[in-house]
C-alpha cells in the first residue's frame, strides 16, 4: 500500500514574506499534490485556489487567527480530514472487570 503524502496548502490569496518566499494567505484548504480539489472536495481550478507546494498544512483545530495574520479563515473540514483518527488521547488505566 502507498504512503500517503503530507498534505499542502491550497489558499485563496497570497503574499511574499520577509524572506522573499510566497506564503498562502486568505482562505486555507489542505491540497494533496497531484490531485485536483482539496480534501474538503473544493475543485482547485473552480474556486480559483492557489497552490503551495512547499508549504506543509500544519494547522490544527486550537489555532487561534489574529488581525496581525495573514490566514484569515481556516477551514475546519480540512482540518478534520488531516486528523490523526483512531488516537486516543487518554488511556483507561483500571478497565472493569
Amino acid at each position: 500500500m502507498a504512503r500517503p503524502r503530507a498534505a499542502s496548502v491550497a489558499a485563496s490569496s497570497e503574499f511574499v514574506g520577509d524572506d522573499g518566499v510566497r506564503q498562502p494567505g486568505g482562505e486555507v484548504h489542505a491540497w494533496t499534490p497531484g490531485m485536483n480539489q482539496t480534501l474538503c472536495g473544493l475543485a482547485l481550478s473552480r474556486t480559483r485556489l492557489r497552490r503551495f507546494p512547499h508549504v506543509r498544512f500544519d494547522f490544527r483545530a486550537t489555532d487561534v487567527i489574529t488581525a496581525e495574520d495573514e490566514v484569515r479563515y481556516i477551514c475546519p473540514r480540512c482540518v478534520a480530514a488531516t486528523g490523526r483518527r483512531g488516537e486516543r488521547a487518554w488511556t483507561r488505566t483500571a478497565p472493569r472487570p
